[in-house]
């Protein structure tokens, strides 16, 4: 999937990160088994504010959450992204949210005027990341999947 970029100064502040370093590999692995996602032969590499995740994904969207639990963690620049998928699907979009962001707002720059209803689509596609549609912080990452 690639590499992927994070604000390295906001997000989930795990034990031992710092803005110029991120969590041990250990504690971004138990960041992923907190919000239940896992992938077989999960391996999580970290040299300094960059973390490798290589493993294999049941399917896109949990390849998806790992990266972004682990990447939406404090210290964490870039997230290359070498999972494998055993049912491959389209992928998501990322965004970042900003300052003043909503998910109906955001649903409106991605999917068009008129189409913040659809923010309930982005909700679900982050859970278990997120546990309330209105808890969403600057310079989180979220998936933005395609709609159906």
């Amino acid at each position: 999937m690639g590499l992927f970029s994070f604000i390295k100064d906001a997000g989930e502040k795990l034990f031992g990160a710092s803005e110029a370093q991120a969590a041990t590999a250990d504690d971004l692995k138990k960041e992923v088994e907190k919000h239940g996602l896992n992938a077989k032969n999960l391996d999580i590499q970290v040299d300094g504010n960059k973390v490798t995740v290589k493993g294999t994904a049941d399917s896109t969207a949990d390849a998806e959450k790992i990266l972004l639990a682990v990447g939406n963690t404090l210290g964490v620049e870039t997230v290359e992204n070498d999972l494998s998928v055993e049912n491959a699907s389209k992928e998501a979009s990322f965004y970042t949210v900003v300052k003043g962001d909503t998910l109906w707002k955001i649903a409106e720059t991605n999917y068009g005027p008129g189409k913040g209803a659809q923010f309930s689509a982005i909700f679900e596609a982050n859970k278990p990341l997120l546990m309330h549609p209105d808890k969403i912080y600057p310079g989180q990452v979220l998936r933005i999947p395609p709609l159906v």
